[in-house]
């Protein structure tokens, strides 16, 4: 059994989704569009796709901005040893409750500082068995909802091995089936799934 990747914790959150922060050198494993899951306790976890990666500024990376010369060393220390959060913003797609998957929102979301562990392949084959799921990131307000489709879609065909380019079909299809009355959405998703291939 592979051990869990911790991507962040947990600094705030609702039902219909939820904030994570991280340090930057722990910003290689985290990526748009991945699945991630928080584990809270008696065998419940929330499932979200990360949806937003954003990294604020403070006063000293604004000064660095206009500074000449900035050496590497200034640069590797603002990186590496500061301790402004990479924020990750997760939209809630569904949740696990007694090893039961469900595509529902959370009755209940994760608390601060809880932990975030990117899902391994295993989790996202057993999450992704079913479409369900699919309406929360086609409704997501202030998601880029073709973006998210198409890079959650590749990420989910990939831990499939050799049966991914199957369910990456049977997606697609759900998709246009879910958004066949909305066609501008359906464009921007089609779109952006034409780039994955």
């Amino acid at each position: 059994m592979t051990q869990p990747i911790e991507i962040g914790r947990l600094l705030r959150a609702g039902t219909t989704g939820f904030i994570a922060g991280c340090r930057v050198n722990q910003l290689s494993v985290p990526s748009f569009g991945a699945l991630v899951r928080a584990p809270l306790t008696d065998g419940y976890q929330v499932y979200g796709l990360i949806h937003d990666i954003h990294i604020d500024d403070d006063g000293l990376v604004r000064q660095l901005v206009t500074a000449d010369g900035v050496s590497e060393e200034v640069m590797k220390d603002n990186r590496e040893r500061r301790i402004v959060p990479v924020e990750m913003s997760v939209l809630a797609v569904g949740y696990e409750q007694d090893g039961r998957v469900h595509h529902l929102l959370p009755p209940r979301p994760p608390l601060s500082l809880d932990v975030i562990y990117a899902c391994d392949e295993k989790d996202m084959i057993r999450f992704t068995e079913k479409f369900g799921y699919f309406r929360h990131i086609l409704n997501g307000k202030d998601v880029p909802v073709g973006e998210v489709v198409a890079a959650h879609i590749l990420q989910a065909g990939k831990a499939r091995g050799v049966d991914g380019s199957l369910w990456i079909e049977s997606a697609t299809q759900e998709v246009i089936t879910l958004l066949r009355d909305d066609y501008p959405t359906l464009m921007s998703v089609l779109g952006a799934l034409a780039d994955i291939s």
